[in-house]
């Protein structure tokens, strides 16, 4: 179980590039971590990371070690969940909802791979932004930003600690003054979420020196489908305040710009939901946590 460890700390450090990152993750000391992967490239005879003092890069052996290690520890971490579950081959229809953004580009491909995994497992998907009735809708499970409101129904957490974001496109930039501070917005087309007849038009803000902000704006475009203000926002129609989630690979190649980065928009938690505790089958569990690694590793990434 010690190599597996080491191969685990040696992939998250490869994704995060921080001993110290990898270390927090796994309830570790940075020392613990450091004596890990030297123990790996001792046993190994090759280094792996060239290492400074901020950051830590894979060596030219590190990639190609990462490319084969990454799959195997996959199937051995698996193996050792499905040991510790007794659920070696998880089977059963899955009713699942979950928001457009997300079940879309994100969580579709999860349930593909989740379902490689284990093939006797079927997917019934809804994919809306409207919160289901888990009482009454024919819905087992609910993938939504946020605890809901009804007390009585049990949120698992899957991912903490995310937060929306305002971002625009290049090109929307091109020909409008960058804002600075949300202040600014007051001057930009803004393109809204709907909810039911609601429009998501207050836009919440801190910073940190704790000052607060909520900035109530002019929608320009509005939508009830997550997407289609995802797709408005890459196409330069204005400024849009998502869920990271929705757009962290937009960031990242670029296609969407983050705006005013000294404010922190509003938290954006991403819940499992189920009707209660007898209803997380070791099934839903084993999706759940599924769904969280990979959420790990998306975060990791950017």
């Amino acid at each position: 179980m010690r190599l597996l460890q080491e191969l685990d700390i040696f992939v998250r450090t490869a994704d995060n590039g921080s001993l110290s990152a990898t270390a927090r993750a796994l309830d570790l000391t940075p020392a613990a971590t450091s004596a890990a992967l030297k123990r790996l490239e001792g046993e190994l005879g090759v280094q792996l990371f060239v290492r400074s003092t901020r950051t830590m890069r894979l060596t030219r052996e590190g990639e190609q070690y990462l490319a084969q290690c990454r799959p195997a520890l996959e199937v051995l971490q698996q193996a050792s969940r499905d040991l510790l579950t007794g659920n070696q081959a998880f089977q059963g229809v899955v009713r699942l909802s979950a928001p457009s953004d997300f079940g879309r580009n994100l969580l579709l491909p999860w349930l593909d791979a989740f379902q490689d995994r284990h093939p006797l497992v079927e997917f019934r998907l809804q994919l809306t932004d409207r919160m289901a009735n888990i009482y009454s809708d024919p819905v087992d499970v609910a993938f939504r930003y946020g605890e809901p409101p009804d007390s009585n129904l049990v949120a698992v957490p899957v991912a903490t600690g995310i937060h929306r974001v305002l971002c625009a496109s290049p090109g929307y930039l091109a020909s409008h003054d960058m804002p600075q501070t949300p202040y600014d917005l007051s001057a930009h087309r803004c393109l809204c979420y709907m909810f039911g007849d609601d429009v998501h038009d207050r836009w919440r803000f801190a910073r940190e020196d704790g000052e607060t902000l909520t900035v109530r704006v002019k929608p320009a475009n509005v939508s009830n489908d997550g997407d289609a203000v995802r797709r408005w926002a890459l196409a330069g129609k204005g400024i849009a305040y998502k869920a990271w989630f929705d757009v962290a690979d937009d960031l990242a190649a670029g296609r969407l710009r983050a705006l005013c980065t000294a404010w922190t928009a509003e938290a954006s938690p991403l819940y499992m939901v189920v009707a209660g505790r007898s209803q997380l089958t070791p099934l839903l569990r084993g999706l759940r946590d599924f769904v969280a690694e990979r959420v790990e590793r998306l975060v990791a990434r950017y």
